[in-house]
């Protein structure tokens, strides 16, 4: 009998290695999974104007990457103190005017080398509804609690998030013609737009990325499939109803692992996980001779998975282990 909806996926033909940098853009889920990923010491580079739901404003994004455009201070806003841009999630906002600025141009710039370098772009739109400043017709990142008045929300429809899209992936592949790009849909349900409007949203996203695919303009991992037609259940998300809890991000990370990454990598990744999951543990009498051997043995599979891979940053695992000796000498 089963009891999950029998799925398969076909994996990727060009698989991720740690050797592979990641750029990965999107909603909060792709966050998640990136987090996860950035756990297991793949080298990421997140959102570098932070989480964005709409493909319109990762195609501007994206573009903005590639030509290194900086923001100047015309590209901000100042509301009650704070210093905001319509252009970027409220994680950037601040009250120091250039520190803002600084910090908004040093991750266009970050992100501009990295992509030059990146096998790999990541993009996971989350809504086709659009918030748009009434004064000039522009998309916006973020409205930063700003009044409702000031904007008008609209529906973009499949035809204009492909262009957009395509047109972003035109340039980014200018710039990296070696990069490969995996769209995946975010599963996390905009219920504040209404069940119905949430739906239709959805698939006018699913529409236009299908229809990207279909160019082969890139690859599909399907994360809104497996949350919404394999899982199923409430059980699977917060208590919002909203976003997938632990147990679907985890459930959908070990599909990804199997979609994307190379067989050797996937060794090395259980060994890395083995060892921070060690640094969890809760020793019942900490600084005792059982603890501090417990901290040997970690710090010498540490040490064994650098000797054979010098490209992992297992820095802070070193680290911790040796405070652990360190403390007890």
């Amino acid at each position: 009998m089963e009891f999950f909806l029998p799925f398969a996926i076909k994996p990727l033909v060009h698989k991720i290695t740690y050797k592979y940098k990641l750029l990965m853009m999107g909603s909060c889920f792709s966050t998640e999974i990136g987090a996860r990923l950035e756990q297991l010491k793949f080298d990421i580079l997140q959102n570098p104007t932070g989480i964005i739901y709409h493909p319109l404003v990762i195609s501007e994004v994206l573009i903005r990457i590639v030509k290194n455009h900086l923001f100047t201070p015309e590209d901000l806003f100042e509301e009650t103190g704070i210093y905001h841009s319509w252009h970027h999630h409220s994680s950037f906002s601040g009250t120091n005017k250039d520190a803002v600025l600084e910090n908004m141009n040093r991750e266009i710039q970050k992100a501009h080398t990295f992509l030059k370098e990146a096998q790999f772009l990541f993009i996971t739109p989350a809504t086709s509804y659009g918030y748009f400043l009434k004064k000039n017709g522009k998309i916006v990142a973020n409205c930063h609690k700003m009044p409702a008045s000031i904007f008008e929300k609209k529906l973009v429809f499949a035809k204009e998030i492909k262009t957009s899209l395509s047109n972003a992936l035109t340039e980014v592949r200018k710039f990296n013609n070696n990069i490969q790009i995996i769209f995946t849909i975010s599963p996390v349900r905009h219920l504040r737009d209404g069940v119905v409007e949430n739906n239709r949203s959805k698939a006018e996203v699913i529409s236009a990325v299908n229809a990207i695919i279909d160019e082969g303009l890139g690859s599909y991992f399907p994360s809104y499939e497996l949350v919404n037609d394999v899982l199923r259940d409430y059980r699977f998300f917060k208590e919002d109803f909203a976003h997938p809890n632990a147990s679907a991000i985890s459930f959908v990370l070990e599909k990804f692992i199997e979609y994307a990454i190379d067989a050797e990598s996937i060794k090395i990744l259980y060994r890395v996980e083995e060892i921070f999951e060690s640094m969890h543990h809760q020793p019942k009498f900490p600084g005792t001779d059982e603890h501090i051997r417990f901290a040997r043995q970690q710090l010498k599979k540490v040490e064994e998975l650098k000797e054979e891979y010098p490209f992992l940053n297992l820095d802070s695992a070193t680290g911790y282990f040796q405070q652990i000796i360190q403390h007890d000498s």
